[in-house]
């Protein structure tokens, strides 16, 4: 029990960082029906830039975050702009997008691999406060900050999303684009943002696995955007909260599979839950019936 308890806990840490990257694909999912591809491999951007700011610059290594995640936001919107809006105007396919974002994902590694280097390199503790012991559990101050801190923002863009002025204008535009803009609604600057808080909660997640796991490397988004985007569709993809509850069953999942039938396991659990709950409910745990009028 105390080794499930254990397991459990540490799914719970890593699971909330997904759930922050799986955010991303919701937001951008939710307002465009674009699944962004390139979501991983801004997550990665915001992990190295961090690292970058926090050597380069002699900063704290919270700070050089903060700033990472103003990158990754903006860089977010540079994607949108220079890639996708182009393509929303000229009305094409949305396998087109889809296209263009994997297209995107490869560019960003291939220029992160070139200028950050190959190889795999340290990341500094965000957290180390010791471990707190209760009842033979075990739990590490930075696994305890991450989930604080994950539940924090969560919790801001949950309050952005649903109480402010620019989330009725998001939720607004994704339920009907061009009742939103005859409402005088700025849809482009809308999907602007949206970019914007997808890259922000990316590097944010970057900065946190990152700070658990001590590494960073150029490709480390493959494997964590699959996951993520595992979890958002897990969840109900265009689901604030389902990503929240997609990216905690991901989490536990691995870590009770690499803990209970061993590390190879790790990753094909979260998808073999996956196919089996959309076997189930196609919509994911929180999603919603599309009704199109024809």
């Amino acid at each position: 029990m105390v080794v499930f308890i254990q397991q459990f806990i540490n799914g719970l840490a890593i699971g909330m960082a997904y759930s922050l990257i799986a955010v991303g694909f919701s937001l951008v999912f939710g307002i465009l029906r674009l699944v962004n591809f390139a979501h991983g491999a801004v997550y990665a951007f915001g992990a190295q830039f961090a690292l970058v700011i926090f050597v380069g610059m002699q900063i704290s290594i919270a700070l050089a975050i903060l700033l990472a995640m103003v990158a990754a936001g903006l860089l977010g919107v540079i994607i949108d702009k220079t890639a996708l809006e182009p393509l929303r105007k000229k009305k094409s396919m949305p396998i087109a997008n889809l296209i263009t974002t994997i297209g995107i994902s490869h560019i960003l590694v291939n220029l992160m691999t070139i200028y950050f280097g190959s190889q795999t390199r340290g990341f500094p503790a965000l957290f180390s406060f010791g471990m707190i012991e209760v009842a033979g559990v075990r739990v590490d101050s930075n696994q305890l900050m991450l989930c604080l801190v994950a539940l924090i923002l969560m919790g801001v863009l949950t309050i952005v999303v649903q109480k402010s002025k620019i989330g009725l204008a998001i939720r607004a535009t994704e339920q009907n684009t061009k009742a939103a803009s005859l409402m005088g609604i700025n849809v482009n600057f809308v999907i602007s943002f949206v970019f914007f808080l997808a890259g922000a909660s990316a590097a944010i997640a970057g900065g946190l696995i990152a700070s658990h796991y001590r590494i960073v490397f150029p490709a480390m988004g493959f494997d964590a955007g699959l996951k993520a985007f595992s979890a958002a569709v897990l969840g109900g993809i265009g689901s604030l909260p389902g990503s929240i509850i997609g990216g905690l069953i991901v989490g536990v999942s691995e870590s009770m599979a690499a803990n209970f039938l061993g590390s190879a396991y790790r990753d094909s659990v979260a998808f073999v839950i996956l196919i089996l709950v959309l076997i189930i409910r196609p919509t994911g745990l929180f999603g919603k019936k599309a009704i199109m009028k024809v």
